[in-house]
């Protein structure tokens, strides 16, 4: 019984291996943006100015995005990452802290 210790121990390694003379694959390429994905570079000027539901709307426009999402302060935000989001945090007198895509 001691004998098949050590084997069954090795088997879960031996399905890990890398069988011998095959070449690594080459790394994935990045998919092209989708319709109504977030750039979130065209919106740092925003960033200083008030939070308003007109500085949203230019915001939402200048990222491309399709979903706004405010980040009041202090409070807690899903982490789930959406590709078609903008996100918008600003502080306890209104001014825009940050802005993010996701």
């Amino acid at each position: 019984m001691h004998k098949f210790v050590p084997i069954a121990l090795a088997l879960p390694l031996a399905a890990c291996a890398n069988p011998g003379g095959s070449e690594p694959s080459a790394p994935p390429v990045p998919p092209e943006a989708a319709p109504g994905a977030c750039d979130a570079t065209a919106t740092e000027a925003y960033v200083g100015q008030t939070a308003t539901a007109e500085t949203g709307a230019a915001i939402l426009a200048a990222s491309g995005a399709e979903v706004l999402r405010w980040g009041p302060p202090n409070s807690a935000w899903t982490m789930d990452y959406r590709t078609n989001r903008v996100n918008v945090r600003y502080d306890e007198s209104s001014t825009i802290t940050e802005i993010t895509c996701g």
